[in-house]
């Protein structure tokens, strides 16, 4: 998995949650966007009562990236790249434990034209979020092109059961990582890093990523000492 396809994901978190809202959020989800996990019950539970009898939640999950040459001529960092990100919306409700297990968080089960309605707005809204907004524009910082997107309900027809539940998927072209000797973050990433809001959620993660990347010292070409007659180094495509 890219760098810059985790920083794609972290983005859209800003864009569809943004830091400091407490009342106006972009989305019918409202605070209820979730980073590559599933709401729980504690999370339902901490959400006032509305006028609905579910609750409107979004989850996002990097699903893949690539990293293609260019062609034969290319060099190491000339790459096509792509990263597929999917967005989970659903109209959430808990579902009452039994004798084999406590209670859950499921999508509403059932055909129903308004729930239909809503779900569908959630998901307009999304898209319109990340690929027109003005607050978009710090998703489309690490988002060269949206290739494609793909929707699909989430049904089983063999035993009839249709759940308020949707999934997008934006295939995405993405920059590659610009790696380098330095620690820490560079390139695309950087620049959205540094045009996050303290404090926020996606800055937070970007950091502990940035965590993660030590710098490398390389060595001065004097300290390397080579013998014409050994033959080839070992490791090499000459060897």
């Amino acid at each position: 998995m890219t760098l810059t396809a985790e920083a794609v994901r972290l983005a859209a978190m800003e864009v569809l949650r943004p830091s400091g809202a407490t009342t106006l959020f972009p989305t019918l989800a409202g605070p209820m966007v979730f980073d590559s996990r599933q709401a729980t019950v504690s999370d339902l539970d901490d959400v006032a009562a509305g006028d609905m009898p579910y609750t409107p939640v979004l989850a996002l999950y990097t699903e893949d990236s690539t990293v293609d040459s260019r062609g034969g001529a290319a060099d190491a960092q000339d790459n096509q790249c792509q990263t597929t990100l999917e967005i989970v919306g659903e109209l959430a409700v808990v579902v009452p434990g039994d004798a084999e297990g406590g209670a859950y968080v499921d999508a509403v089960a059932g055909s129903d034209p308004e729930a239909r309605l809503v779900l569908a707005a959630l998901m307009a809204q999304v898209r319109k979020e990340l690929l027109y907004s003005e607050r978009g524009y710090l998703f489309r910082r690490v988002v060269t092109h949206c290739d494609k997107i793909e929707q699909q309900s989430h049904v089983v027809p063999e035993i009839g059961l249709r759940l308020q539940r949707e999934f997008m998927r934006m295939t995405l072209t993405i920059a590659d990582d610009e790696l380098s000797d330095a620690a820490g973050l560079t390139g695309r990433i950087k620049v959205l890093y540094d045009s996050l809001p303290s404090g926020s959620y996606a800055k937070a993660k970007l950091s502990v990523l940035a965590a993660h990347l030590a710098g490398e010292t390389r060595s001065d070409l004097e300290e390397i000492s080579l013998d014409p007659g050994a033959g080839p180094i070992a490791g090499t495509t000459l060897e």
